[in-house]
């Protein structure tokens, strides 16, 4: 059974997702990442990137890490901080309902859990299994049941995908997931049939390039966007580019700031 501070995190962050507010979740991967994501004023919740994770211990993305390295660098993050930590947890590792219940464990009170095109049936069993174990643990968890519709359906036609990503979240909602991750390069019409599908402040999504604004996500009812790997490129991103700037003879930019 979890303990009073996990189960009050987890009921917050129902909370934050189901509100008419947009909730944004800026991706991080280690302590510091989340120490600096947690310190700016507005952020409410953290959540974990596999991919950057992965990436932090030199393994590629797609459950090629250990669950229990996974793990323990999800529960670091949980512990280092008061604000409620959701995890990305790729599709289970091979037993979804028991990584779950071991993430609670360590403070963890959401997830994303992948279907990867699963049979139905089984992806849809699976959540159910999965929000079984949080009851268990009497907590409020924030299962965020990805669909990989889009992911793995690029070359098929679009509007059979979106089928297919409307049958498939109805399902995991059936089932008792409180919100359904769809990420994909969404454009307005689709986000509407999801969200009109799913219901308001059931759809999450990946905040992309070529998606609809964070403000006009909100008015089409969409309950939360996140970054995924891309917060951990935007830093890769500004260390590559000092390390170019110091070959040129530049240096360390005037607009730097001391966060560790």
């Amino acid at each position: 059974m979890a303990d009073d501070t996990t189960r009050d995190k987890a009921s917050t962050l129902l909370r934050l997702h189901l509100a008419p507010e947009l909730l944004t979740v800026v991706n991080v991967w280690d302590v510091i990442s989340a120490k600096v994501v947690g310190d700016v004023e507005g952020t409410t919740a953290l959540a974990t990137a596999s991919h950057s994770i992965a990436a932090s211990y030199g393994y590629p993305d797609g459950e090629h890490i250990p669950v229990d390295l996974m793990l323990e660098a999800a529960g670091r993050i949980a512990a280092s901080t008061d604000l409620p930590v959701t995890a990305d947890l790729e599709g289970g590792y091979g037993d979804p309902a028991e990584t779950v219940r071991r993430a609670i464990g360590l403070g963890i009170v959401g997830a994303n859990i992948e279907d990867q095109m699963r049979p139905l049936a089984e992806a849809a069993a699976n959540v159910e299994k999965i929000m079984k174990v949080a009851e268990a643990e009497g907590v409020d968890f924030v299962l965020n049941a990805r669909t990989d519709a889009f992911v793995k359906g690029r070359d098929r036609d679009q509007a059979e995908v979106l089928a297919d990503a409307v049958e498939r979240g109805r399902a995991f909602l059936d089932a008792g997931a409180p919100v359904v991750f769809v990420p994909a390069k969404l454009d307005e019409a689709q986000v509407a049939t999801l969200v009109e599908a799913y219901g308001p402040q059931r759809l999450t999504m990946i905040g992309i390039p070529g998606v609809p604004s964070l403000a006009r996500l909100q008015e089409l009812g969409v309950g939360r966007v996140s970054y995924g790997p891309m917060s951990q490129n935007v830093a890769l991103t500004a260390l590559q580019e000092l390390v170019e700037d110091v070959h040129q003879g530049g240096g360390v930019p005037s607009t730097m700031r001391i966060l560790n």
